[in-house]
């Protein structure tokens, strides 16, 4: 909920520019903000007093929805395009984005999958065949978008699923080796892709061109110092910098925010990495751990790719930061994904708050002597006597 709080007032701060010259509302982007964040913490809430468990069953049915949805987004007049990708379905009042409710589709699918079937994640064949092929598929249909950002997201969430399962790295390489051949084919088809690629290895060769965005990302976070330049005072959020509400807003902290509002963002992400993982770790339940697993490893890695991408550690990919930029389908996934995993951590099915019931229930029978006004040890001594 911090997390959330600090994305709501730095959307309106990054889209300050862009709401009142573009929308004529300086609070356009706010408003809407504040609406997907109310959606979404309803379905928070709602999952978190959800019994996981029941989303077992519902796994095949949001994979088999998530497909029909990535194909429908790439017939015309179906799918709305913007920046040369088409990623968004036409609807009469939101545009939702299909590869956003993959990405848990693909967490409860594989999920499933995984508990049930243990023994296919020891042969490459197996696991490729049975276990990945959802997931390889939703990757594919979303590189042709394209959306190479989401697809590695996808990736690595699968990716951690797969080492919290104990596969090991003998079978997990023909299909980490084909999904890196798959990623080199869509960069060589893509043009935008090559050319991010190039912007990245040398964005001064284009300052005005591929590399302008990473170059007035750096002058944003280079321009911030210690503490920044004060909430609300950016200069790069004047059509300086690209898509400052969504993608590039934390070039925008560091830049109002300084290092120390930059630190906070990546302890929080920290923060929610360690406790997610926790849960998964002392979840008793195979199909909540792996799940557990595949939320913390999607927000995570997310938040990893976004971080690395306006900082210049990789390509730039487009994918937001999650609980903080802009936008619908994303944060209204990303905060229901966190109501399951709030289940997890107090489902009993889980059985992680077990130890501490048996250590209250062995007190109690333990001082069940001294109501009769007796000393814990006091029976046991009698009886020793006694036989003695």
């Amino acid at each position: 909920m911090m997390m959330l709080a600090l994305g709501t007032v730095m959307v309106f701060s990054a889209g300050l520019a862009s709401a009142y010259f573009d929308q004529d509302d300086s609070y356009y982007w706010l408003l809407r903000q504040l609406a997907f964040g109310a959606i979404g913490i309803i379905c928070m809430f709602s999952l978190s007093r959800l019994d996981f468990t029941r989303l077992r069953k519902t796994a095949p049915f949001f994979m088999t929805a998530s497909l029909a949805l990535l194909l429908l987004v790439l017939i015309p007049g179906l799918g709305v395009e913007n920046n040369g990708a088409r990623r968004w379905l036409a609807l009469s009042v939101v545009n939702p984005q299909p590869s956003e409710i993959a990405k848990l589709a693909v967490v409860l699918s594989l999920a499933a999958v995984m508990s049930s079937r243990p023994r296919l994640l020891t042969s490459a064949r197996e696991m490729s065949l049975r276990i990945l092929v959802f997931p390889a598929a939703v990757c594919f249909l979303v590189l042709i978008e394209p959306d190479m950002g989401t697809a590695i997201t996808i990736a690595v969430t699968v990716l951690g699923m797969l080492l919290v399962g104990g596969v090991r790295l003998r079978v997990m390489a023909p299909p980490i080796l084909g999904a890196t051949v798959l990623g080199l084919m869509s960069v060589m088809i893509k043009p935008h892709q090559m050319d991010r690629l190039t912007a990245f290895l040398d964005p001064w060769q284009d300052a005005n061109g591929t590399g302008h965005q990473i170059i007035q990302s750096w002058y944003a976070i280079g321009s911030g110092g210690l503490s920044g330049v004060g909430l609300g005072n950016s200069v790069q959020k004047f059509y300086y910098l690209p898509e400052p509400h969504t993608d590039m807003i934390f070039s925008i902290i560091g830049e109002e925010m300084g290092l120390l509002g930059a630190l906070m963002v990546i302890a929080g992400f920290s923060a929610f990495g360690y406790m997610g993982f926790r849960i998964a770790i002392k979840c008793r339940n195979t199909f909540g751990k792996y799940v557990a697993t595949g939320i913390t490893s999607m927000v995570v890695g997310q938040a990893a790719i976004n971080l690395c991408a306006v900082t210049g550690l990789m390509p730039l990919t487009g994918v937001p930061l999650p609980l903080i930029s802009y936008g619908g389908s994303s944060l209204i996934i990303i905060l229901s994904s966190i109501g399951i995993l709030l289940n997890i951590a107090v489902n009993p099915r889980s059985k992680i708050a077990a130890a501490p019931q048996r250590k209250i229930s062995a007190a109690e029978s333990g001082n069940r002597g001294r109501r009769n006004g007796r000393s814990p040890g006091a029976g046991a001594g009698s009886r020793r006597r006694a036989h003695g």
